[in-house]
């Protein structure tokens, strides 16, 4: 018998068959309508399952642009997961649940709209996003910055604060339809073709009070610990990247000309090579325990070291693939632009320094974690 994983990428690679896969809503459409979205979480689970979301983002990144591998990595690491959670603790009916039931059939795309406007991208506490809660309504305003699929999505999952304190309990998610009037939505650039990115802004946004997803004060809570499952489907897509750039990489080494062989006759070549290899096999062995683990968020200092380590092998292998390629990394969709976009490694979900400063204050954990 095929193992549960080899049967869902079996099904995941008939569903990408024929999918025009640099549209991300189609290809979205396509996952729900195959059943992907649905299988990623077995037994009716709220979380991915690690070895199945690792399927889903290799097959993803061999097959589209960064930006649409992106817009469908946030949705099943995050935000499904987020609002499947809350329909779990809250009611059966209504706008969230039905959204979830429509995200599953990949009829429904939402953004996940936390990076802030008035603060800094990794102080989720000074955030000025409000949200007034009335018992008969709730009034949004303020705005976020840098949403990943923010021009494409039916609606956000917005972190709003609700209460003044700089604290964690002073803040809520709202489900916020994206047509709803005082919503608006601009693009941010060109990056990340497929991805969405751009700015939402909420003036004076009028919402019933079922908006609210899950009890106010434990937004801040449920997102740090669902970012564990963000930072690990990072590490699982960079290794996929990592893996697909040094395949082709070595091929490319192989067949070029020089002196009386190819530049992979030289041994200083295949030294830097080799060094690229060792730094994806020490990625590999970090995500390995928790293929193998129950589907959910690893700890948070896993987590962070994941994220690290993620952020650092994509660019350590990157780099190498655009200075051994020469001119013709630069060619239309060659190393250097990828180099380019997959330094969102080390900004996503929390920047590099951030983490390395919070690993720090693990460091008696992490030194007494050894064999």
């Amino acid at each position: 018998m095929p193992e549960p994983t080899a049967d869902f990428t079996a099904a995941l690679r008939r569903t990408l068959a024929g999918v025009d896969t640099a549209d991300a809503r189609a290809l979205w459409r396509a996952l729900g309508v195959g059943g992907v979205v649905a299988a990623l979480c077995p037994d009716g689970g709220n979380q991915p399952d690690p070895r199945r979301l690792a399927a889903l983002l290799t097959e993803l990144d061999a097959r589209c642009p960064l930006g649409v591998t992106l817009s469908v990595c946030v949705q099943v690491a995050t935000v499904l997961p987020l609002l499947s959670e809350a329909t779990t603790a809250g009611p059966a009916t209504g706008p969230v649940a039905e959204t979830v039931a429509g995200m599953v059939r990949g009829e429904t795309v939402v953004a996940l709209a936390v990076t802030d406007a008035g603060a800094s991208g990794s102080d989720l506490l000074d955030a000025t996003t409000r949200a007034k809660l009335g018992d008969d309504a709730v009034t949004l305003d303020g705005g976020k910055e840098w949403i990943t699929n923010a021009t494409t999505c039916d609606a956000a999952l917005v972190l709003a604060r609700h209460r003044e304190p700089r604290h964690f309990t002073s803040f809520c998610w709202l489900l916020v339809p994206i047509s709803t009037p005082g919503v608006t939505v601009e693009p941010t650039g060109r990056a990340f073709a497929g991805s969405g990115v751009g700015q939402l802004r909420f003036d004076g946004v009028a919402l019933e009070p079922n908006a609210l997803v899950g009890r106010p004060g434990r937004a801040l809570a449920g997102f740090a610990r669902q970012v564990g499952v963000e930072r690990l489907a990072g590490a699982l897509w960079s290794r996929a990247i990592c893996r697909r750039l040094l395949t082709g990489l070595g091929k490319w080494l192989r067949a070029r000309p020089a002196a009386d062989g190819t530049l992979w006759d030289h041994p200083a070549v295949r030294e830097r090579y080799a060094r690229c290899l060792v730094a994806l096999r020490q990625l590999d062995a970090l995500c390995a325990p928790l293929l193998d683990g129950p589907p959910g968020p690893p700890s948070t200092v896993t987590g962070m070291v994941l994220k690290v380590a993620a952020a650092e092998t994509v660019e350590t292998i990157a780099a190498e693939a655009v200075h051994l390629r020469g001119a013709d990394a630069f060619r239309d969709g060659g190393e250097a632009a990828l180099r380019t976009e997959a330094a969102m490694f080390g900004i996503a979900g929390g920047a590099t320094g951030t983490m390395l400063a919070g690993l720090a204050d693990h460091a008696d954990d992490l030194l007494g974690s050894g064999p």
